[in-house]
């Protein structure tokens, strides 16, 4: 047994938010909420002040508000929200009204609101929520984690035993209904200074959601054994036991089973409300892969109701990215002033001046930027000579030769590295299925006489050089194939060890820019059914290999039936 005590005090990182304190029950339970009146993820908002529990006013009810609420009750986030006393009148007094959230807040009580008890509001207009569960998912995808690093499975027989345990869990639901106990050793949780145990502690009392109560025997036992199965329905309660316990490497191999949750809500409500978790939590696994998510499905999440609910720090975090996925620097930048303008007064004149910097001026086509000058919006009007300044840039870096403006280019870095454009006159789609007996048009797909059959899809479109004006005359042919067996490949004279295979060249004999302008094409997977994108990838010697679920960042939700779209991405260098 004493050869297991150094590995008992492995170091593990902790989060900085402590949460857990020896305050008085009643300043303990200040501010908390529940839910009533519905599921374990939806019901009435009930607030707890000076002793009793009461209402929240739907005025002003929306869902930023909603999303305070479902992350304080420990769910990634909201879905929707309920007035007029969806889930039924509640008692007691109405304690909330006119609520302002910014959507960040940890608690509700931290947002603007007229006062406590101060209302003209009666209980037929008391406000509900309905929070992001892992029970809505359509199937369950398990995923092993093993931190174990030659860890004794006897540990693992130590907690379930309890022999010689000398410290108390208590897990208690946000309501008080429902209390677990579990007894552990101490010696183990000490490793873990982000519940602030000294060598007096003897128990500790964990809130969380009822429905996370199933899942705290497997988490503690974690604790002992660093190895633990992981599914979409186990997930959130994990992650979120994770950080209360401050286990970072858990959150972070949790994240990753979340990931497969991301493409599942085409709303893009739960995309969201997940990102706003990461940030919370510190979980920056989980935090890029929902933003590489939304950025690839940007023309969605802009037509989307959602777009005007999203924080200021994801759309700072957005605009910054080089793989959105847009139909021009234009759509992007109508999208942020249509943002603003829903958002009013809650952004400030220098946060509107923060994320016009990340317009990428430059890349917006030039008959555009000639109807920008004339525009006469808000944010133009605010903005007036930031506006000028990037018409300025866009019309010089579209009129002047490159080795003119070159240094004052580079100058603007990432300004001037385009994203993933998709206007027609920069991208072609082919629509791809495995059926086997699928007929083709012989324009678009290739026919080889040998076998008598169609071998690869293929089909050829032109693009200017480049997005300069200087260029636009200058046309440059390109071959889009995809090879759907080895037997294709073969036919075409190429060497293949997995498939689908997608090629992509420039065919064009007059192509003579290389020395000025490289081609940072991208390969974009979009379901034809969703259309939601899956996967985006780059091409390695004119070549794309498409990856199985094991290898993508996103889960492949149609591996037989998705489309391709090819999308030339010229920068000058």
């Amino acid at each position: 047994m004493l050869l297991l005590w150094p590995l008992l005090f492995l170091q593990v990182s902790a989060l900085r938010r402590t949460l857990f304190d020896s305050r008085p029950k009643q300043l303990l339970q200040e501010g908390r909420v529940r839910l009533v009146g519905g599921l374990p993820s939806s019901g009435r908002v009930e607030v707890y002040h000076d002793g009793q529990w009461g209402t929240v006013c739907d005025d002003g009810w929306d869902l930023a508000e909603a999303q305070v609420v479902c992350r304080q009750l420990g769910f990634p986030g909201a879905i929707s929200v309920a007035t007029g006393g969806q889930y039924g009148e509640g008692p007691g007094q109405v304690w909330l009204d006119d609520m302002n959230c910014k959507g960040s807040e940890s608690i509700l009580s931290e947002c603007s609101f007229k006062g406590w008890g101060v209302s003209d509001c009666t209980h037929k207009e008391d406000a509900g929520v309905v929070c992001v569960s892992g029970k809505n998912t359509t199937s369950i995808r398990q995923m092993s984690v093993d931190n174990s690093l030659g860890l004794s499975d006897d540990l693992g027989l130590l907690f379930d035993s309890e022999d010689g345990c000398d410290f108390t869990i208590a897990v208690r639901d946000l309501s008080e209904e429902a209390e677990l106990t579990f007894c552990v050793h101490r010696v183990i949780l000490m490793i873990y200074p982000e519940l602030n145990l000294t060598h007096d502690t003897r128990n500790i009392t964990v809130d969380i959601s009822r429905t996370c109560h199933t899942h705290v025997p497997r988490f503690l036992r974690y604790l002992y054994t660093r190895q633990i199965d992981v599914s979409t329905t186990s997930a959130q309660c994990l992650h979120q036991l994770a950080f209360i316990f401050g286990v970072q490497k858990l959150m972070e191999d949790v994240g990753r089973v979340f990931t497969a949750l991301i493409p599942e809500d085409n709303t893009f409500q739960t995309q969201v409300s997940m990102y706003e978790y990461s940030v919370r939590t510190g979980d920056l696994v989980l935090q890029e892969n929902v933003l590489q998510y939304l950025s690839w499905n940007c023309e969605f999440l802009i037509s989307s109701e959602v777009w005007s609910t999203i924080s200021f720090d994801m759309m700072d975090a957005l605009l910054q990215r080089s793989d959105l996925i847009v139909k021009d620097e234009a759509v992007l930048l109508e999208a942020l002033e249509r943002w603003i303008q829903d958002k009013g007064d809650k952004i400030s004149t220098d946060k509107q001046v923060s994320l016009l910097n990340h317009i990428r001026f430059l890349l917006i086509p030039v008959d555009k930027l000639y109807d920008l000058q004339f525009s006469s919006s808000a944010l133009r009007q605010s903005n007036e000579k930031l506006f000028l300044t990037g018409l300025l840039r866009g019309f010089q870096f579209n009129a002047l030769p490159f080795s003119k403006i070159r240094d004052q280019v580079v100058k603007l870095s990432g300004n001037y590295i385009p994203r993933i454009y998709t206007g027609n006159e920069w991208s072609l789609v082919l629509n791809v299925s495995t059926v086997n007996n699928q007929r083709y048009n012989s324009y678009e797909y290739g026919y080889d006489h040998r076998y008598g059959q169609n071998n690869r899809i293929e089909k050829y479109f032109s693009t200017p050089a480049h997005p300069s004006a200087l260029y636009r005359g200058q046309m440059i042919q390109w071959q889009a194939q995809v090879f759907r067996s080895v037997q294709d490949c073969r036919n075409s004279g190429i060497s293949c060890n997995s498939v689908p295979l997608v090629r992509f060249l420039a065919t064009s004999s007059q192509y003579s820019y290389s020395s000025t302008i490289r081609y940072n094409n991208r390969l974009v997977l979009t379901c034809k059914n969703q259309n939601n994108v899956f996967h985006v990838q780059d091409f390695k010697n004119n070549m794309a290999v498409i990856p199985t679920n094991s290898s993508m960042g996103l889960p492949n939700p149609c591996p037989d039936d998705y489309s391709f779209r090819f999308v030339v991405r010229p920068q000058y260098i």
